[in-house]
């Protein structure tokens, strides 16, 4: 299994319209046959340490079978057009991946 983690700090001029036009177009890039699992989220209210950064504006963890079908999700139409559409959304982008 591939676990494939991204962090999106969106600009802060964005309205809370465009946010959540970001959150429904991250959450659907679910359409993508080759994602096991995924969760979307913003930073929880859990107790701040200096070891867990609460600084991101949302989160996306996927999970693949293999590197195949991740391979398979970064060339998927889905995910090409909602980088192109989405990119200018953020100011940093942090990805993590996992075996």
């Amino acid at each position: 299994m591939l676990i494939h983690t991204v962090f999106f700090w969106l600009k802060p001029e964005l309205t809370e319209a465009q946010r959540a036009d970001f959150r429904r177009a991250v959450e659907g890039l679910k359409a993508i046959e080759t994602i096991r699992h995924i969760w979307v989220g913003t930073p929880s209210a859990t107790e701040r340490r200096s070891t867990v950064d609460h600084s991101f504006s949302l989160a996306l963890t996927t999970t693949f079978d293999d590197v195949a079908g991740q391979t398979v999700y970064q060339t998927h139409p889905v995910h090409l057009e909602f980088l192109k559409h989405y990119k200018p959304y953020w100011t940093r982008i942090q990805i993590y991946d996992a075996d």
